[in-house]
């Protein structure tokens, strides 16, 4: 093994001790039974991890291609890293989704419940929740301290999560339901019931305490402002992007591609409803009930199949699908938390597959228009084929590019090149289904208009028919997002809250994709005549994730 690869195995073991929830997410043993220090001390220790990390890879000599990537990878994403730990951005980490608020609680989620051991590895970790959550109080009592908080309204967000979670609610606690799996499971052992119980009512107790703090100590002291502003924004971009743009131009393009994108909409509109407007269109595929799926149980099911299929049909056409990935589960997450589908990776050693995540809400009945190529962007070949390949190229991706290098830019613009590509190879071929790809290409398009322009307090430009000349705000963008991304309003709210909460992140998805068609043509002029668009992709998931502009490089020619 090189000297830079034996630098990233290394630091895939420390950040697993320092992060053990991360851990458990990537499948990596040992810490199952341990949960995260979230008081400013554990953020500090990944920081000096990453500094020292960094040293020895300015130490380190290229043995080979393979070396220099993976060592520029490491270098962008730790120091990117560290500039955010600087920044403070760890001391107000809350918002609706993505935030040591959620993890605590999604942890639970990817630990195996098989055995007697998994089982006790679940008690542990819950007795250890009130303990992760008081640290978590101190970093956001530290950043109060020195100005750094979340908004009003992400802390408000984050209590009623947090009360959700609790059992407070009118809603089952998420703890019980666990508590109840296990009876369910018949696994039988002298004192894990009661510690299973305990587990569970000091896990309630400690997202009670946390609702308590946030409804009573922190919202109080928070601003209505949120807006990041330049200098933040500016700083996250490069974290979800792994590249600095130009934001000015990039929100103006956002305009651009909202125009064309509504005008193939008008078109697609009157195929599936002759002298209909795009709003009655959307009417009718949101309500129309032979175009839905009837309960929680055949949705799951009905999204399931469309998986399946697209692994049974991509599989030695457009792509070559190993074996060990051959499989995609569809999960439903308990109650609580943001509703938009989301992916999670198999484990390291593939004992747990690729699932996707479907939040239902109080739905009970799902238009099947949007989530077919929400399908292709979550499963394949979207994140599953993406993320899934890489943990298969041990020689030639470091254990740190194969499992701790996800940056959005990358990840999610490679999904939404992928529900793209689905159209050009013709499973769209339902206008049903395209419009449901173009609201997709649309709301990616709105995410660039108002992430950018909230964060950044722009005018709406002077030309356009919303509120020509004002100031963008949270109302606005809801607005303007329910009229021109054709969601309905209550995913909306969620949505707009989530932009608000997350800088930069929401515009990763459409960035992401314009560099990888920029990546794909320019390819393409280089080979000329010999492009086979089977090799560019085998070529662009082998090189494993990286950060947008070591992207549209490594893939020019």
């Amino acid at each position: 093994m090189s000297r830079v690869f034996e630098i990233a195995d290394r630091y895939v073991d420390d950040i697993a001790a320092l992060e053990p929830s991360l851990a458990t997410v990537l499948g990596i043993p040992g810490h199952d039974h341990e949960m995260p220090d979230l008081s400013p001390e554990g953020p500090g220790k990944v920081a000096e991890l990453n500094r020292d990390t960094l040293r020895q890879l300015d130490e380190a000599t290229d043995e080979s291609e393979a070396d220099r990537v993976a060592r520029e990878v490491m270098q962008e994403r730790l120091g990117v890293s560290l500039d955010t730990y600087e920044a403070g951005e760890y001391l107000r980490a809350l918002r609706n989704i993505a935030s040591p608020l959620q993890s605590v609680r999604q942890v639970f989620d990817f630990m195996p419940k098989e055995t007697e051991e998994h089982w006790s590895n679940v008690a542990s970790r819950l007795n250890r929740v009130p303990e992760a959550l008081a640290g978590y109080r101190q970093s956001l009592s530290l950043g109060l301290e020195r100005g750094l908080s979340a908004s009003k309204r992400q802390a408000s967000e984050g209590a009623k999560q947090a009360r959700v979670w609790s059992g407070l609610s009118d809603k089952p606690s998420y703890f019980d339901q666990l508590r109840d799996q296990f009876v369910a499971s018949g696994v039988a052992s002298n004192g894990l019931a009661a510690d299973i119980e305990a587990g569970a009512k000091a896990a309630k107790e400690g997202y009670a305490e946390m609702h308590r703090y946030l409804s009573e100590d922190y919202e109080p002291k928070t601003s209505e402002r949120e807006a990041a502003g330049r200098e933040r924004y500016q700083l996250l971009s490069r974290v979800f992007l792994g590249a600095s743009i130009d934001l000015e131009e990039t929100y103006r393009w956002g305009w651009e591609e909202q125009y064309r994108i509504e005008e193939e909409m008008r078109k697609t509109a009157e195929k599936i409803k002759p002298g209909a407007t795009i709003a009655e269109v959307t009417d009718l595929l949101e309500n129309d009930p032979a175009r839905s799926v009837e309960g929680v149980e055949d949705y799951q099911r009905w999204l399931q199949e469309l998986h399946d299929e697209a692994l049974r049909d991509l599989h030695g056409k457009h792509f070559d699908i190993p074996d060990e990935i051959r499989l995609i589960e569809v999960m439903i997450p308990p109650p609580g938390g943001a509703l938009a589908p989301y992916y999670t990776g198999p484990s390291e050693d593939f004992t747990r597959p690729g699932r996707t995540w479907w939040p239902t809400g109080d739905a009970t009945r799902f238009p099947k228009w949007c989530d077919v190529s929400t399908v292709y962007h979550e499963g394949v070949p979207g994140h599953h084929l993406q993320v899934a390949t890489v943990r298969l190229y041990p020689e030639t991706l470091s254990r740190y590019q194969r499992l701790l290098t996800f940056i959005s830019g990358h990840g999610e613009g490679w999904a939404l090149y992928a529900e793209r590509l689905m159209s050009e190879l013709g499973y769209l071929e339902n206008p049903d289904y395209y419009m449901g790809l173009l609201s997709a290409q649309a709301l990616r398009s709105v995410r660039v208009i108002i992430d950018i322009g909230m964060h950044l307090e722009l005018k709406i430009p002077n030309g356009e028919r919303f509120h020509p000349g004002e100031t963008w705000n949270h109302d606005l963008a809801l607005d303007f997002a329910v009229e021109r991304a054709l969601r309905p309003r209550t995913f909306m709210e969620s949505e707009v809250v989530r932009y608000l909460g997350w800088p930069a992140q929401a515009i990763s998805y459409k960035v992401g994709e314009r560099s990888w068609l920029t990546a794909r043509e320019s390819a393409r002029k280089a080979a000329g005549d010999s492009f086979d668009l089977k090799a560019f992709h085998t070529k662009a998931l082998s090189i494993g994730p990286m950060g947008l502009a070591q992207l549209e490089s490594e893939l020019a020619g």
